[in-house]
């Protein structure tokens, strides 16, 4: 279908140009009523960030999205230009995308007033209509609004008091568009004052001169909360005259957690055949919860989703490289690979003064312990739950993990390496007398997968450690697991905040 090349055709052909907002607000409507997806690849909002965004977009707002990172702020953003007309007509050759009916800049009004009808007109994609802008201190006003442009002046002979020789900024050039500044607060003070015009008069005013250009454009702006940003902060006014603020979460549960996780991390690694077990998704998943309960850990900075996604994709990269030097077919991750995860943990959490005493390595480790256990809990029985014989002075543990406890405290160890043959790997961890058996019973393991089940071995005899049960020393890339008498007084194989 051929679509007008004049504003006289267009007006034949009985297009209306309908305000940005109110064509956000229109498609929106239309979305709703076909129960079309709106933010696609967004997890876990659905009951909350998403209808609060809804809300304000059907009341025409300029919106504030306030979190801390890694909750998805800039991905909404990029997303909303799919709620925008796919085409919209402009003056062709308009730098700010003049609407063909009421033409704004001196260029397209003389051009209108001397052609009338014949202006040709060009048509613009939904996707060259958002703009972005990383607020940082460097940006001025001429970045953002516009500056009068001297070499312009004077090749076209203007005075600097003419339209014709201002340089537009990129709010002007997202006219008819959308508009999203990140990190709002890490903008001048004095920057952010220049936005007053725009958020309430919605027009711009260039170095003082009585040019007032009128611009038809939604603002959508990204922030972390202000107590966390020590860069600068929001100044209130400008707040005031954003229409709603919406306030943006971390996942609420594992299981979106673990979706977020699946949709971007990189896991499938050159047609091999990667087997990630559920507890292992959720092991790293709950790293992060733990994280963001943590003492050790500044909660006002965040805990990332970017941390579990990078984690996983160390996790995977660790038993990767260990099939690829075995040859071995079958990628599958092990207890003793999480130790490698931690390059993808230690840069994404920002410590108080306590954590910086202990070490950011040091403390993710003890995020992995917890985890660990956590996760444990929801498989196996509490193994500090005691089941006592009725008469106390025959008082005995019988609690399922008496027999893997007590083989260790006869003086037998287990040592595992992450670069083990899994037939070596199985064939060391089926030592331990009950191990095989309590692993069989409570996760449903393939019968014929020995690489599942070897993992699922080890992770039954950390869960063991972090509970107390055993100890655990790391040498490298040897992992010993032993009894825990035998560490208990130098420390030595007990869990980070059994020690601290």
């Amino acid at each position: 279908m051929s679509r007008p090349t004049t504003i006289g055709e267009l007006r034949r052909s009985g297009y209306v140009v309908r305000a940005v907002k109110e064509e956000v607000r229109l498609n929106l409507i239309r979305k709703l009523e076909s129960d079309e997806q709106l933010f696609p690849g967004i997890i876990g909002y659905e009951k909350t960030v998403v209808p609060a965004i809804v809300n304000s977009l059907l009341a025409r707002h300029d919106l504030l999205l306030l979190g801390l990172r890694g909750q998805a702020k800039s991905r909404i953003v990029r997303q909303l230009p799919s709620l925008l007309d796919e085409y919209i007509p402009v003056v062709r050759g308009c730098e700010i995308n003049d609407n063909p009916y009421k033409p704004v800049c001196k260029r397209c009004v003389d051009l209108v007033a001397e052609q009338g009808d014949d202006v040709e007109i060009e048509w613009i994609h939904r996707g060259a209509r958002l703009s972005e802008k990383l607020a940082t201190p460097d940006v001025t006003i001429a970045d953002l609004i516009g500056d009068i442009d001297p070499i312009k002046a004077a090749t076209q002979r203007l005075h600097y008091a003419h339209e014709g020789a201002i340089h537009y900024g990129i709010i002007p050039r997202t006219n008819r568009g959308i508009f999203a500044i990140n990190e709002l607060p890490d903008l001048q003070p004095r920057i952010q004052v220049g936005l007053f015009n725009i958020m309430e008069e919605k027009d711009i005013q260039i170095r003082g001169f009585n040019v007032r250009i009128p611009l038809d454009v939604m603002i959508v702006f990204t922030a972390n909360p202000e107590d966390y940003t020590n860069r600068g902060n929001l100044i209130t006014p400008l707040k005031d005259r954003i229409d709603s603020q919406v306030l943006t979460h971390y996942p609420r549960t594992i299981d979106d957690a673990i979706k977020i996780t699946q949709q971007e991390a990189w896991v499938q690694r050159d047609g091999r055949n990667i087997v990630i077990p559920q507890y292992f998704r959720e092991i790293v998943e709950q790293v992060a919860f733990e994280a963001r309960k943590s003492e050790f850990v500044d909660q006002k900075s965040g805990v990332s989703a970017r941390l579990t996604i990078s984690a996983m994709e160390n996790l995977i990269s660790n038993a990767e490289r260990r099939a690829i030097m075995l040859k071995d077919p079958c990628v599958v991750p092990r207890i003793c690979d999480l130790p490698m995860a931690l390059p993808g943990m230690t840069g994404k959490i920002e410590l108080v003064f306590e954590g910086e005493q202990e070490g950011s390595v040091k403390v993710s480790k003890a995020l992995l312990g917890k985890a660990v256990r956590e996760v444990f809990k929801k498989y196996f029985p509490d193994p500090l739950q005691r089941r006592p014989k009725e008469r106390a002075e025959t008082r005995i543990d019988e609690s399922e993990f008496s027999k893997i406890v007590g083989w260790f405290e006869s003086g037998n160890k287990v040592e595992v390496d992450d670069d083990m043959p899994v037939e070596a790997y199985l064939r060391e961890l089926d030592r331990v007398k009950g191990l095989r058996e309590i692993t069989r019973k409570y996760l449903k393991l393939p019968e014929t997968s020995k690489y599942e089940l070897a993992s699922a071995m080890e992770f039954v005899l950390d869960a063991l450690h972090q509970n107390s049960k055993i100890a655990k020393e790391e040498t490298e890339h040897v992992t010993s697991y032993k009894d825990m008498v035998g560490s208990i007084f130098t420390a030595r194989g007990k869990p980070f905040e059994e020690e601290t």
